[in-house]
């Protein structure tokens, strides 16, 4: 199944949110070391409430280490600054989808470093800045989802 990466995430209830949506679409979670909080915070569990058990959490000294982890997967990278739409993108069940920190974003550098169409980006409406971190996860997350008719490499729909 694919890969949600979140890269220095520093917000505990997004992350947790996070955790619960990749338990229910099957997809393994690496966060990227710096976190913002630590993985026992409570905040962090009261959104995850009991699904931390139920999705493959991994923390990951870089994001480098991550992708070696994982085989070298296709990264596929979401931005305000991408200028390819999510929707557009033909999803691999082994595909590793990153995104960057609440305040900050993406670091440039990897932007630069990504073919032009693995920098995928949410429309959003003129004059908004971003969509919330969770909320960017779960857009993406469950188009993937869905072009892997929701079962692949999992158990499907209930």
């Amino acid at each position: 199944m694919f890969h949600v990466i979140l890269y220095q995430p520093e917000i505990p209830p997004n992350t947790g949110n996070v955790i619960r949506l990749c338990a229910n679409v099957g997809a393994g979670l690496h966060l990227i070391r710096p976190l913002g909080f630590t993985m026992d915070e409570r905040r962090l569990r009261r959104a995850g409430l009991d699904y931390h058990e139920l999705a493959r959490v991994t923390e990951h000294g870089s994001l480098d280490a991550c992708l070696q982890q994982l085989g070298q997967p296709r990264l596929l990278a979401v931005s305000t600054r991408g200028g390819r739409r999510y929707d557009t993108v033909q999803y691999q069940p082994a595909d590793a989808i990153v995104f960057g920190p609440e305040t900050r974003g993406l670091p440039q550098g990897l932007l630069d470093a990504l073919p032009p169409e693995q920098v995928l980006r949410i429309p959003m409406r003129a004059g908004n800045r971003s969509l919330n971190l969770s909320n960017a996860v779960a857009v993406v997350a469950y188009e993937c989802w869905r072009q892997l008719d929701f079962n692949e490499g999992g158990e499907g729909l209930q």
